[in-house]
């Protein structure tokens, strides 16, 4: 994901394609848990529609794309597998696991830890690490494994956690922390940003909350005390800010807030609160999260994304950050329960606003992106499907186990070297507990004219 290749707004004659509707005539219906499955399940049909990765001559595992030849770019592709592997743990319908399970390996790169070829050229931290927070959705739920000569979910999730722990990703400039880029001729290598360093914590939290590990989480608490102490993470407000440049030692701050930041670190937070036993200082540190969250991006109970939304400069990649706050804020209700009667009652209420802006027409059921306004905006893609199929799945929360740990059930297998083969940092790494051997580019909102600008936006790696 490269400074370059910034994406154009998202081209507001796209309305005139299928007719807007009015609140209240759309196809979807939430009124039961049957209902809820009928919806989760047409909005992924219709989300499918846009892959073409299970065609002959197509590229499994990825949507079209980079631009031109589509508008998605590589680490969307991953984002769309863990949406539909929590659709499947929520419906039970499992219609999508072979194009799920071969599309996620064949993006797995020669060292099994999603860094292709084809893509490494634009390849940023965080488009790995959406990638490898899908397999390690997999590895939590249980989903179904990979044939025996590929390797599991939760390897594949060590092995991107892995490379990004390397001591060659976290040099000393800002005191530290994940550049966004990955290889140093790429532009926006010079930006460190929060949602490259939220992936890692993210997944180090699950990590450690899963092997038992604690090597994971003491890296998850070196992230959180690095966003804190460089100012991207607010310690009055708990805002989580976009990132900055090396070259100003990362005081050139841009205050831009997207609701993935706020998401990605929520549900990291809650794992530490669930792996400490129920520690005061993570448990503190959810509560403002999750406050602010609900402030900021569910104003008045639903949906938005309010650095793009209201000024109608939301690029596509901005289109699929709903759908995560949905489902990641769900997740989270389950390992800290104590902010289910906070969290849930408002993810009812976008849930319900959301499915206002699907229609159906000659193109299929389609939804809308902007949510408050009960009405089909126009704005089709696969992003605004994702959004849907996570905000109407996710109700289903309450007929669904915990994610699972090594202990609990999880059967996935894992491997402490994955993701080392290239680096120096066996030295560094200290061992996985016997649990492991029993169980186990996104685009960054980087805001180039400043909070009050028009936001130029950085897409993802291809």
């Amino acid at each position: 994901m490269m400074l370059s290749r910034t994406q154009g707004v998202v081209a507001a004659a796209a309305a005139a394609l299928l007719p807007t509707m009015v609140s209240g005539q759309g196809p979807y219906s939430l009124a039961s848990p049957d209902a809820i499955k009928q919806t989760a399940s047409d909005a992924v049909w219709d989300l499918m529609q846009y892959y073409k990765g299970n065609l002959t001559g197509q590229t499994p595992g990825i949507l079209p794309g980079p631009p031109p030849a589509g508008p998605y770019y590589w680490w969307e592709a991953g984002a769309m597998w863990e949406t539909l592997i929590d659709y499947w743990l929520y419906t039970g319908d499992s219609s999508y696991n072979q194009e799920i399970i071969a599309g996620m390996q064949w993006q797995v790169g020669p060292n099994q830890d999603y860094m292709p070829p084809n893509v490494t050229a634009s390849l940023g931290n965080d488009d790995q690490g959406f990638w490898g927070m899908a397999a390690m959705t997999a590895a939590e739920m249980n989903f179904p494994d990979p044939a025996s000569d590929q390797p599991g979910w939760l390897a594949l999730a060590q092995g991107v956690w892995a490379t990004q722990a390397n001591p060659d990703r976290h040099d000393k400039t800002c005191g530290g922390g994940l550049r966004w880029q990955i290889p140093f001729a790429n532009n926006g290598y010079d930006y460190k940003n929060s949602i490259a360093n939220g992936c890692f914590f993210n997944l180090g939290a699950r990590l450690a909350r899963y092997t038992g590990n604690d090597t994971y989480a003491q890296y998850a608490n070196e992230t959180w005390d690095w966003i804190e102490t460089i100012g991207f993470l607010d310690n009055s407000t708990y805002a989580i800010y976009d990132g900055a440049h090396v070259e100003t030692n990362c005081t050139d701050i841009n205050k831009a807030e997207f609701s993935y930041n706020n998401a990605v670190f929520t549900l990291g937070a809650a794992y530490m609160y669930n792996y400490t036993g129920g520690s005061d200082l993570w448990k503190n540190r959810v509560q403002k999260l999750v406050d602010h969250g609900l402030s900021q991006f569910f104003p008045h109970g639903i949906a938005v994304e309010p650095a793009c939304e209201t000024q109608k400069t939301c690029t596509t990649d901005m289109l699929a950050f709903k759908g995560f706050m949905h489902r990641w804020y769900t997740t989270a209700t389950k390992v800290a329960p104590f902010i289910a009667g906070q969290v849930l009652p408002v993810l009812q209420t976008s849930a319900n606003a959301a499915i206002k802006t699907c229609t159906a027409g000659n193109n299929g059921r389609q939804c809308g992106f902007v949510w408050t306004t009960g009405a089909f905006d126009g704005l089709m893609g696969a992003g605004q499907q994702m959004d849907v199929v996570g905000a109407a799945s996710s109700l289903l929360v309450d007929n669904v186990h915990p994610p699972l740990t090594a202990k609990t059930g999880g059967t996935s297998q894992g491997n402490p070297n994955a993701g080392q083969q290239r680096d120096k940092f066996n030295a560094n790494f200290a061992p996985i507990t016997t649990g492991d051997r029993a169980g186990a580019g996104i685009l960054t909102a980087l805001v180039i004219g400043g909070i009050f600008g028009l936001f130029g936006w950085m897409s993802m790696g291809d």
